[in-house]
């Protein structure tokens, strides 16, 4: 999905630039040939590999996260050090059912954020850490 976010608004921007204006139809053209050769073999290769390296799991005592393109990152965030869990749902995402959660920690390396899930399961994600934190004894710093 962030990948047609990234190659779908130029690509549709020059094709109407170049309907439209025509003097700059030839380098427009070219521009949305350019785009169009680097974007779709993105938009093909980009969700497949997604699905390849990110992972994340839900135990009673961490979430687990997995990413990365050639720097590939690991990351636990035990219960007690959870602060907040948020949930995102930006346009695209709402018209695809999707949701991002994030989850925040005291730690300095950032917040742990999981794309892309199924709205429902984001959901019960929400709920189940929430429940899951407020039973876990700490002060999460």
């Amino acid at each position: 999905m962030q990948a047609a976010a990234l190659v779908l608004p130029p690509l549709i921007a020059l094709a109407v630039l170049a309907a439209l204006i025509e003097p700059a139809r030839p380098w427009l053209v070219l521009a949305l040939v350019v785009v169009a050769v680097l974007g779709v073999p993105y938009l093909i290769v980009m969700p497949q590999w997604r699905y390849r390296v990110h992972r994340w799991e839900n135990t009673d005592d961490a979430v687990y996260t997995a990413a990365g393109w050639l720097r590939q990152e690991w990351r636990v965030a035990p219960m007690s050090r959870i602060q907040t869990v948020d949930t995102v749902r930006g346009p695209l995402q709402r018209m695809f059912g999707l949701s991002s959660v994030t989850v925040t920690t005291a730690s300095a390396a950032g917040p742990l954020r999981i794309d892309g899930l199924d709205h429902r399961v984001a959901t019960e994600l929400v709920d189940v850490l929430t429940a899951t934190t407020q039973a876990v004894r700490g002060d999460a710093t």
